[in-house]
């Protein structure tokens, strides 16, 4: 597989999606609004974390574009959990690509605690070919819920993607007190 080639229509959509998630941001605030947005982020997926993924789950190389919806994700990050459906319900009414799946993980988290909402889209890229359509997600959630998913993964990748049981306890532990962090930081906006 000529990875350079395939990793072309990924990158564009990311590098897309990014510039005007960002420029949703920055027409709050010309209007002096506070942006449900706190900021973006995004990333192409490794080709060892691709291959790696064909391997473990049997992947076919040229379905890829069809199984893996992840190649290309997005992540918006917002200071309060009711901000996630705010985001949620902009993207929704965006016409510049289709939804095709949502997971609610943030009123409904994983066994270990991760908490994120997951959409999975279809984004049309203008290549010099022609159109083609990219599958992406976009995953939003609070920066508290940002830093535990980032601090999870990273322990979850020292120890070969198998947490020993008591961090993975402790993990989700402290996973439902960062909600609870979230859902208090919440109240105390909406009393203010």
């Amino acid at each position: 597989m000529d990875w350079d080639q395939f990793y072309v229509p990924y990158q564009q959509t990311v590098t897309e999606l990014k510039v005007k998630l960002r420029g949703l941001r920055n027409q709050y605030e010309k209007d002096g609004k506070n942006s449900p947005i706190e900021f973006v982020t995004g990333r192409v997926k490794s080709q060892a974390s691709i291959e790696e993924k064909i391997v473990r789950r049997h992947l076919d190389e040229a379905r890829l574009s069809l199984d893996l919806q992840d190649i290309a994700g997005v992540r918006i990050m917002t200071k309060y959990v009711e901000e996630i459906y705010t985001v949620i319900e902009l993207l929704r009414g965006r016409t510049d690509f289709q939804i095709l799946e949502e997971r609610d993980y943030v009123m409904n988290a994983k066994p270990s605690g991760y908490r994120s909402y997951h959409m999975v889209i279809e984004y049309p890229v203008q290549m010099y070919s022609g159109e083609k359509k990219v599958l992406a997600e976009i995953q939003v959630r609070t920066v508290a819920m940002n830093v535990w998913a980032t601090i999870e993964h990273d322990l979850r990748y020292k120890h070969g993607d198998e947490l020993p049981k008591q961090i993975a306890e402790q993990l989700t532990v402290l996973a439902d007190r960062n909600f609870e962090w979230d859902q208090r930081v919440s109240e105390i906006r909406a009393a203010e």
